[in-house]
């Protein structure tokens, strides 16, 4: 029994858990704040970008990925703003998967530069990518990204699944008013071409602080207006899965849904975020923020991180679904941008 307990009280030691009993196992790594799309959902007017000294090198990303990896995070997404702005992004892919125990590697991009970069990132190991795409309708998509590049997104998406990345995902915010007219758009295109889609609520992460409960479209009502022209079967759900996932029965592709505000998932959450200069954020709808990279940077070694680190994830908050039934009012957390997706 003391064996028994001693054990468990080591594997504890080597992990990132929380006041509530949550383990950290995903990591999602912000490798920049620009992006070089403004959509008004996520962009402010004028943003303020990082000074590219404060943003940090690929080694110093690698380090601090070897010491998460120490405590079990294996799952990584790489994310900006724009990923792919990044410049020889390419080069962090090996990097980060030669850490001992890192078991998968994807990217989060706007899919402007995914045409010309999918067969390199495949070749470097990615193993996943996941393309933001709010709108299938050109004049929209040009309206709120200000960028008329809906064909080059598109190209982006054909040439990721030629790549033959184990897994490509489409990901849409829905926003009543703006595009929840084109959710069967949506499903029929996973259904045509085969590919993962994911609708997600309208979080308060918006630039400009246009969010309001009013423009949210529940996962309820997504998943009823696909099922007036599909019949579907949900999918068991993985411990710590942002999505509720469903294929359709007939074949075609798959598609998910994120319900972070009508039925959030903080009970069994699982990721943590370090954005681009270094900040952890242990959840993400809340305000606090732990200076990883000041610490790295001021010489700090990898067991005074280590403990820094364990210390601060302790302190994870415990996300909207308390403030939710605490009648709370959810408001403007930070832009997406600063901390990716």
């Amino acid at each position: 029994m003391l064996l028994m307990q001693a054990t468990r009280e080591k594997q504890e030691d080597l992990a990132l858990i929380d006041s509530f009993g949550r383990r950290a196992r995903k990591l999602r790594l912000s490798v920049i704040d620009k992006c070089n799309f403004r959509c008004n959902f996520c962009m402010p007017e004028n943003p303020e970008w990082l000074p590219n000294d404060k943003v940090l090198s690929f080694e110093e990303i690698s380090r601090l990925v070897r010491i998460f990896s120490l405590f079990g995070v294996d799952r990584i997404r790489i994310t900006g703003g724009e990923p792919l702005v990044r410049k020889e992004i390419e080069r962090l892919i090996p990097m980060i998967l030669a850490v001992p125990g890192i078991s998968r590697l994807g990217l989060t991009t706007n899919g402007f530069f995914l045409a010309e970069k999918a067969k390199a990132l495949k070749q470097a190991g990615l193993y996943s990518v996941t393309v933001s795409l709010h709108s299938l309708r050109s004049s929209r998509f040009s309206q709120v990204t200000r960028r008329d590049s809906h064909e080059k997104v598109l190209e982006g998406i054909r040439a990721a699944k030629e790549a033959g990345f184990e897994s490509v995902k489409i990901n849409a915010v829905i926003i009543r008013g703006y595009n929840d007219d084109e959710i069967l758009d949506f499903a029929q295109f996973a259904y045509k071409y085969g590919f993962n889609m994911r609708f997600i609520e309208y979080m308060p992460f918006d630039g400009k602080k246009m969010w309001n409960t009013d423009k949210v479209v529940t996962g309820d009502e997504i998943l009823g207006k696909i099922r007036e022209k599909y019949e579907v079967v949900p999918l068991e759900r993985e411990a710590g899965s942002t999505a509720m996932n469903y294929r359709f029965v007939d074949g075609g592709g798959e598609f998910g849904i994120i319900t972070s505000i009508s039925k959030p998932f903080c009970s069994d959450c699982d990721r943590i975020r370090l954005t681009a200069d270094g900040k952890l954020v242990p959840c993400l709808f809340d305000n606090h923020e732990y200076d990883l990279g000041h610490l790295l940077r001021s010489g700090a070694d990898d067991a005074e991180i280590a403990s820094f680190l364990k210390s601060k994830v302790k302190l994870k908050a415990p996300g909207v679904e308390s403030l939710i039934k605490a009648g709370s009012s959810l408001g403007h957390v930070r832009p997406m941008y600063i901390t990716g997706g």
